[in-house]
């Protein structure tokens, strides 16, 4: 029987769950006549950098060093979570105007790690693509077949079992009889499932969804929202790690000192 993991892991997630469902559906639709062009964002602009940050969204991090379907350092302070459809227009938007420009800025330096996850949420399709970028990473070539798949026209080619093998070709996967195995085996569901129930417990409806250290983010936003979201996540990692540093060492400070004071005090007798 397969095994299914439980993700609802705090009331922090009930919470963040509550307010991107809340929020996916309008940030990802187009504006209509009269609306704003803006989207609305869990990741709003606060005084205080954790505000909107539930800590316990950290820990739908995997950090495994071996996933293919991530990029990064497993070990980089800040983790982006993105749950998309390759069928998803907003979702190519992403990965063509704004991906590119995060991994230069970020990944490439160390700061940043991006976790894919597949959630399909358009029907067949979506989940013969979902199987086949899983399948491609098998052959570690998930990334080339996510580029080829969010191409500019890509999509209105729809992802029919051939179009899928063309485009693990244009990928560079090498073994295409397996890639075709590995796309229809349970192992390959069983992966997309975890991904959809993972996305689903967090409040999903929409596509792209993020998480960024703990912070939702609903919708293709802007190149801003997400370096914010990146910056203050990065910042708020360095002011942990250096508050810990510099409290053991004032405590070893404070304990020197201490010693030292009694050896003194014992010498002046």
């Amino acid at each position: 029987m397969p095994r299914t993991r439980s993700y609802l892991v705090g009331a922090g997630v009930v919470a963040a769950a509550a307010l991107l469902g809340v929020v996916s559906y309008t940030a990802t639709k187009p504006a209509g006549p009269g609306s704003s062009s803006s989207s609305s964002s869990v990741a709003e602009t606060s005084a205080d950098p954790q505000d909107g940050v539930y800590p316990e969204l950290e820990k739908y991090a995997r950090r495994d060093a071996g996933d293919p379907l991530a990029v990064g350092r497993a070990d980089a302070p800040v983790v982006l979570i993105e749950y998309a459809d390759f069928k998803c227009g907003y979702c190519a938007k992403f990965a063509r105007d704004t991906e590119p420009a995060l991994i230069e800025k970020y990944v490439d330096e160390g700061t940043l790690r991006i976790e894919w996850r597949n959630f399909p949420i358009f029907g067949e399709e979506s989940e013969a693509a979902a199987r086949a970028s899983w399948a491609a990473g098998r052959q570690g070539r998930f990334w080339q077949f996510h580029k080829a798949a969010y191409a500019q026209g890509a999509k209105e080619k729809g992802f029919g079992k051939e179009r899928l093998t063309e485009l693990a070709r244009e990928a560079g996967v090498a073994d295409l009889g397996r890639f075709t195995r590995d796309s229809d085996s349970d192992a390959a569901r069983q992966a997309v499932r975890e991904d959809q129930e993972q996305g689903y417990s967090l409040g999903a409806t929409s596509t792209p969804s993020f998480l960024i250290n703990g912070r939702p983010i609903a919708g293709a936003q802007p190149m801003e929202t997400f370096t914010s979201a990146i910056d203050a996540a990065a910042g708020a990692k360095a002011a942990a790690k250096n508050g810990t540093r510099d409290g053991k060492q004032d405590g070893q400070r404070d304990g020197t000192d201490a010693t030292r004071g009694e050896q003194q005090d014992g010498t002046g007798r």
